[in-house]
C-alpha cells in the first residue's frame, strides 16, 4: 500500500527513472517510481542491446529492463503503474496527483522520456494498428515473410530494421537524406545487410489499403517522381517528441526538451529532469542511466539539507 509521503517521487520508469530509483533508494531515500505503463520505456523496443558497457554478450532490451526492475525493487524502491495528472509545489513539498489521489514528496524527478512523432500523411492514422506501427518488436511478428517498409534514418529506425529482417527477407528502409544519420557502426551494418534494401532521398507520401495496408506511395526527392508499390506493413521512426505535459512551466530548448544544468536541476528547486526528456546532445541508454544516477545523488543532498534544517528548528 502506498504511503502519503515519500522523500522523492520519480515519474517515468525507463532507464533514467529506474537508475534514479536504484540510487535514491540505495542512499536511504524513501522512493516511489510511477509510470502510466510498465517499466522500460523505449528500451523495450531494442531487439539486441550490444553497446551497453558490461553487458556482453548482447541481450534484448526486455531482458535488460527486467533485470533493472528487479534490481531497483531489491534496493527498496516502490514501483506503481498509475497516471500522473498534475504536479504542484506548496512550500518545501511537492504534491503529485495521480488517479488514486495525492502523494507528497520533497523532490521530484521528471523522467517521462519521449514519444514517437507521427508523419501526418494520408493513411497513417487510418491504418494505425492495421499495418502501421511505431514498434517493431511489438508488431513485427504479425508480418513474417511480408513486405515491410521502415521509415527513418536514425539509430531507432536501423535497430528496428535489423529486427524486422529476422522476420522477413523483404524489408525496405527509406530515408529523406542522402545518408543515414545513425551511428557509423549501425549505419554500416544496415548498408551491408544482405536482405535490407535502402533507399535515400525518398519520403513516404501516402499509405493505402482497405481493411489493412496494401500499398504505399513513395516520392523520390531528387527526381520528384512518385511511385506506388505493394506493402503489408509500415514501421515509422521519424524522431521523438519529449513528454513534457506535466511541466509546461519549465524552460525548454527549440526541440521542446527540458533545460537543466549538469546536476539535472531545473529552475524549480527540488525538481529534476533526466533521460530523453532532457535537453542534451546524445540520447542513449547509458546517458539516460547517467542522468538518473546524477539526479538521484542531487536529490539525496537536497532532501538531506531540508530535513537537517527542519531538525535544527525544532
Amino acid at each position: 500500500m502506498l504511503k502519503n509521503e515519500y522523500d522523492c517521487i520519480i515519474i517515468g520508469a525507463g532507464a533514467a527513472g529506474l537508475t534514479a530509483a536504484q540510487y535514491a533508494a540505495r542512499s536511504g531515500l524513501s522512493t516511489l517510481l510511477i509510470d502510466i505503463s510498465s517499466t522500460g520505456g523505449q528500451v523495450l523496443n531494442i531487439f539486441t542491446l550490444e553497446n551497453y558497457p558490461g553487458i556482453y554478450p548482447s541481450i534484448s532490451g526486455q531482458q535488460f529492463i527486467a533485470n533493472m526492475t528487479r534490481q531497483t525493487e531489491s534496493f527498496g524502491a516502490e514501483i506503481v503503474q498509475q497516471q500522473v495528472k498534475a504536479i504542484d509545489k506548496i512550500g518545501e513539498k511537492f504534491l503529485v496527483t495521480t488517479g488514486e489521489g495525492k502523494i507528497a514528496s520533497y523532490a521530484v524527478l521528471i523522467a517521462t522520456g519521449a514519444a514517437h512523432k507521427n508523419l501526418g500523411i494520408p493513411g497513417e492514422k487510418a491504418f494505425s494498428g492495421r499495418g502501421v506501427s511505431y514498434c517493431a518488436t511489438c508488431d513485427g511478428p504479425f508480418f513474417k515473410g511480408k513486405n515491410i517498409l521502415v521509415v527513418g534514418g536514425g539509430d531507432s529506425a536501423c535497430e528496428e530494421a535489423f529486427y524486422l529482417a529476422t522476420l522477413s527477407d523483404h524489408v525496405t528502409l527509406i530515408h529523406r537524406k542522402k545518408s543515414l544519420r545513425a551511428q557509423k557502426a549501425v549505419a554500416q551494418k544496415i548498408l551491408k545487410h544482405a536482405t535490407i534494401k535502402t533507399e535515400f532521398s525518398t519520403v513516404l507520401k501516402e499509405i493505402k489499403g482497405s481493411d489493412r495496408v496494401t500499398s504505399v506511395v513513395l516520392e523520390n526527392l531528387d527526381s520528384g517522381e512518385n511511385r506506388e508499390i505493394p506493402m503489408d506493413a509500415v514501421f515509422i521512426f521519424a524522431g521523438m517528441e519529449p513528454r513534457t505535459d506535466l511541466v509546461d512551466m519549465l524552460p525548454k530548448d527549440e526541440g521542446g526538451y527540458i533545460i537543466t544544468n549538469y546536476k539535472m536541476e531545473t529552475l524549480v528547486p527540488g525538481m529534476y529532469a533526466a533521460g530523453d526528456v532532457r535537453a542534451k546532445p546524445f540520447r542513449q541508454i547509458i546517458t539516460a542511466a547517467s542522468d538518473g544516477a546524477i539526479a538521484a545523488h542531487q536529490m539525496h543532498e537536497y532532501v538531506h539539507n531540508i530535513k537537517s534544517k527542519s531538525a535544527e528548528k525544532k
